[in-house]
């Protein structure tokens, strides 16, 4: 199995649910939301934060893994 594509983004607008809107370095816009260690440690994340992400190989919503 290969190993999960990660990159880097800015949270563009947070959605209910731990859901967020995110921005690529491409400029493309994905969803994404929020890793279990993060919310067991309850790692907040808000607009305008750098994060990085775990893109789904299928094109699905996207992790987000850590905060920066």
């Amino acid at each position: 199995m290969s190993e999960p594509r990660v990159v880097d983004g800015v949270v563009e607008e947070a959605l209910p649910n731990t859901l967020f809107r995110v921005k690529l370095a491409d400029q493309t816009l994905t969803l994404a939301y929020l890793a279990g260690k993060m919310r067991m440690n309850r790692i907040k994340v808000l607009v305008g934060d750098t994060v990085s992400l775990q893109l789904d190989p299928y094109g699905g919503r996207a992790r987000i893994i850590k905060r920066m």
